[in-house]
């Protein structure tokens, strides 16, 4: 059976049991029927924020009670998720995170939570190539073009990122080191300031999802390479840095559901039935990858485990080897 098919039966299982899992919810709770708290550590608007919102109603729907979102943003997400690590394992609180999670224990030593050993995870909620674009001022349409415009003139030519030790800025980094071009890092304080950079075209070659972009890709700036290992269905005719002669990269930026550690497995199990029924809702589905460019996944808590090791451990050899540092 294909991934694919594999989720799409998941889903429809777990949908099948929201009653007795909604029944089980007034069971477990210490705070029957009480609201459900979804940590956000990222400000309003940004794309966890947006996920996390179109999955709101749905939540609620399935869990039968109230979801409050809540925006505790600052030092790339760690204050929110320390925060979550905090919080009373009684599966009432939930972190959404961004892949930067995964960055954070190299990039952040002292950030007051342990990225493995403080939260047990829930699900991969999705994943997106990032876009190397360029404002359409710029002559360059393809991404070989800029590797030789940038041999040409070295450190000439800016890429704009949404913060130093990024995904996109620890990509650019291992493009890079692997074509031995050198370009020049401007880094941004999040996705509203970068999108606004590329609006105003700013920068050469501003570097995100396509929801990290706010909408510019094909206003403002057009999209010369994607970072996956294929292309990406919203994006059918960009080619992906393999075929831009940038061979063995495959980074793409994801969305995860985490609770503080020792939340009752019950628990657990019963936030994630209710995150796969919102997934599968066709209106969300079709935000997701229509406008967001996000490819859902809906992984089982063990699958997301073993991704996030594999990404803690990827991007934190990449932060360390080039002495990354978050300002």
């Amino acid at each position: 059976m294909s991934p694919v098919a594999r989720r799409s039966l998941l889903a429809a299982s777990l949908g099948a049991s929201l009653t007795p899992a909604r029944a089980a919810w007034s069971q477990t709770s210490p705070r029957a029927g009480g609201p459900v708290r979804i940590i956000v550590p990222f400000p309003p608007g940004g794309s966890v924020d947006t996920l996390a919102r179109l999955l709101q109603a749905g939540l609620q729907q399935a869990l039968g009670t109230s979801i409050v979102i809540e925006n505790r943003s600052g030092a790339g997400g760690a204050i929110g998720a320390a925060a979550a690590a905090r919080a009373a394992p009684d599966g009432q609180t939930i972190l959404f995170v961004f892949d930067s999670f995964a960055v954070a224990p190299a990039l952040l030593p002292d950030a007051g939570y342990d990225a493995r050993r403080d939260f047990a995870p829930i699900m991969l909620l999705g994943t997106a190539p990032m876009l190397v674009t360029t404002p359409k001022s710029r002559p360059w349409t393809s991404f070989a073009g800029v590797i030789e415009a940038a041999r040409a003139r070295p450190e000439t030519i800016t890429y704009g990122t949404i913060g130093n030790g990024s995904l996109a800025h620890l990509t650019m980094t291992q493009i890079q080191q692997a074509t031995g071009i050198r370009l020049t890092h401007v880094p941004y304080r999040g996705g509203g300031p970068l999108s606004t950079a590329a609006a105003g075209g700013e920068v050469d070659l501003p570097m995100a999802t396509h929801a990290g972009l706010g909408g510019q890709v094909g206003q403002s700036v057009r999209p010369i390479a994607q970072t996956g290992r294929q292309r990406s269905a919203l994006f059918p005719d960009v080619p992906t840095l393999a075929e831009s002669g940038v061979p063995g990269l495959d980074a793409r930026a994801w969305w995860g559901a985490l609770a503080p550690a020792g939340t009752p497995p019950a628990a657990l199990e019963r936030f994630h039935a209710a995150l796969a029924s919102a997934m599968a809702a066709p209106e969300v589905r079709a935000r997701l990858g229509n406008s967001l460019g996000i490819d859902p996944v809906a992984s089982a808590p063990d699958e997301f485990g073993r991704f996030l090791e594999t990404q803690i451990e990827q991007w934190g050899a990449v932060v360390r080897q080039h002495n990354i540092r978050a300002d």
